[in-house]
């Protein structure tokens, strides 16, 4: 049995050899790598890597969007015995040279000129950044502390012609316990904490889902990845997962080409966050507001129809001729589109990071398009618990992982043991002291409840969980989620610890706002008028009330106030994977709340 990463790949190239491993479209035009040829590739970066002076255990830094040259930079440092340090390319320069400094990374790689500069200011206050190597076509301007990644490779094919056998000797030395990768948490509050991963919690995670009948993937399968690689489930699940299985990666150009991408490469597999779920589901219903009455009331006619079958097969239940018929029309006239638009193969979508509204997963299940919800964190190398492909329940992220203990403590929190759980925090021995209980399990933050039948349902944060001044605990994801899966808003976070009633703070998705006003007949000069006028505020209420209607009374939103500027990264209310920051959004937005709740 493969016990690490290397093997894996070794093992994977020498078995494809001639097959498309790898595609990558840029400036509209798939680039590729056969089995073989990525291996090759790899080698070579990975020798580079030891000619900078980069030795077993040194950290590689990767600060870039998702390149074939981040594929290759990974598995040639892994083999080479470096540890890998995925930066998100969007980090800013503190955040990123906070991550450089206390990882030690000896080299950095950089995607592009914006990374390249701060890189450059980075390097000069950390000596231990002794080379950064530029992807692409970025200057290197004489400066002998930069490389390109294309002379990076050259002098890695020396090295190799020089000692032949050197990379695979190294790559058979590393051992399961060994250091694989440092990943840093986009924590909602205070600096990133590395996370250690091991080529044991990698290996415990890709063969424990191979395991799992009927299988996720195998080398049939086609997938367009488009999440951040420096994300540990866009890295898991499309990259070591893909190895495992023997899949066709086709990584998407970027998120604005992603439709085109997907519809070119005909994925079977689609790796996502629910948010992704969400903006197919409101550009639909988006689109559907503006066709004609009776266009309308065959989309919602046939959305009630795929709504009856998906919970029918969702229980396991026959679905009766007439009921069948009806759904065959409805799939012809609405659903098919959904699966066309995606590439019209796609057997599920895995989605992690967060709920999926169930109108949206009943909505895509109708398509024939399972919604494979799934939940773990940076600490559990992505995966602890993930609904099967033919035995699943709506509202839950499925059983556990084969040979993954989850428990849940007095307090509601989930508590988990196994093999994919993290060795530590990266110098930070209080902090890994903390984060596990006496009897070793990993306290994961978050609330949840296990059912009838061991499935793991995660009702929340526990340091998010609102306790009204009534004594109603309540978890906001949910209510966010629900209000969420209205096309018309963007970003909604609730309030109200130790508040007599719930409220919120929004974000009006512009574009639907603008359909809306057209659809009603409200003038405007510019979008962010509509913000301000009555009519357009009335039909926001209309929604929030309708909303409403699916919680109960203690659960439902008795204010909100509208926040014009979006939320986001760069006004520091998002973190790096684009999570809202509450505190941060609280305390920003205090004399607004205050508002809301007169005495």
């Amino acid at each position: 049995m493969e016990r690490t990463i290397n093997e894996v790949f070794k093992n994977r190239a020498n078995k494809y050899s001639n097959r498309i491993a790898l595609e990558k479209k840029k400036n509209g035009a798939w680039q590729s790598a056969t089995w073989t040829q990525y291996y090759e590739n790899a080698r070579a970066a990975g020798l580079g890597f030891a000619s900078l002076g980069v030795e077993r255990g040194d950290r590689i830094g990767i600060f870039s969007d998702n390149y074939l040259e981040w594929l290759y930079s990974d598995m040639g440092g892994l083999g080479i015995g470096a540890v890998v340090v995925p930066l998100y390319p969007t980090l800013t320069e503190e955040e990123a040279g906070y991550i450089v400094q206390d990882s030690g990374c000896k080299a950095l790689v950089v995607g592009d000129k914006e990374q390249l500069e701060k890189a450059k200011r980075i390097r000069a206050a950390n000596p231990s950044l002794q080379a950064i190597v530029t992807i692409g076509d970025v200057p290197t301007n004489g400066d002998g502390g930069l490389i390109s990644f294309v002379r990076l490779m050259e002098m890695g094919v020396k090295k190799n012609e020089q000692d032949p056998g050197l990379f695979e000797r190294s790559a058979a030395m590393s051992k399961p316990a060994d250091l694989a990768t440092i990943v840093y948490t986009s924590g909602t509050t205070g600096m990133p904490k590395g996370v250690m991963i091991t080529h044991q919690n990698i290996m415990f995670v890709i063969q424990g889902l191979a395991g799992i009948t009927p299988g996720y993937a195998d080398e049939k399968d086609q997938t367009v990845p488009f999440l951040p690689l420096c994300h540990v489930f866009g890295r898991i699940a499309d990259h070591y997962m893909g190895m495992y299985a023997g899949i066709t990666a086709s990584f998407a150009e970027n998120f604005t080409t992603l439709l085109e991408d997907l519809q070119e490469r005909r994925p079977t597999i689609i790796m996502a966050v629910p948010r992704v779920c969400e903006k197919v589901f409101q550009k639909i219903m988006e689109q559907v507001e503006t066709q004609p009455l009776p266009m309308q009331k065959i989309f919602y006619w046939s959305q009630k129809i795929g709504e009856q079958v998906s919970e029918l097969r969702e229980a396991k239940k026959p679905v009766p001729l007439a009921l069948a018929l009806k759904y065959r029309l409805a799939y012809q006239l609405v659903f098919k589109k959904l699966q066309d638009r995606l590439g019209g193969r796609v057997k599920y979508i895995m989605a992690a990071g967060g709920p999926t509204a169930r109108e949206i997963q009943l909505f895509f299940n109708a398509a024939g398009i399972s919604v494979v919800e799934g939940y773990g964190l940076t600490e559990t190398t992505a995966p602890a618990a993930l609904s099967n492909l033919s035995d699943y329940r709506i509202g839950t992220v499925g059983p556990p992982l084969p040979g993954v203990d989850v428990k849940i403590a007095s307090d509601g929190e989930v508590l988990i043991k196994g093999g994919n759980v993290f060795g530590g925090y990266w110098n930070l021995e209080q902090e890994t002291s903390r984060a596990f209980t006496e009897d070793g399990y990993f306290m994961s933050g978050d609330l949840g409840e296990l059912d009838d039948r061991g499935f793991l349902k995660i009702t929340g944060r526990k340091k998010d969980l609102i306790i009204t001044a009534g004594g109603k605990n309540i978890a906001p994801q949910k209510i966010e989620s629900l209000f969420m899966s209205d096309p018309l808003f963007l970003h909604f976070i609730v309030i109200g610890d130790r508040r007599k009633y719930l409220s919120a703070l929004v974000n009006i998705n512009m574009e639907q706002a603008q359909t809306l006003a057209e659809k009603e007949g409200i003038a405007y000069s510019q979008p962010r008028e509509l913000l301000d006028n009555p009519e357009f505020l009335a039909i926001v209420e209309r929604h929030v009330a309708e909303r409403n209607s699916h919680l109960a009374r203690f659960e439902t939103i008795k204010q909100y106030r509208i926040i014009k500027d979006e939320f986001s990264q760069e006004s520091g209310e998002m973190t790096a994977s684009l999570k809202l920051k509450r505190n941060v959004i609280n305390d920003k937005y205090a004399p607004l709340v205050e508002g809301m709740y007169p005495n």
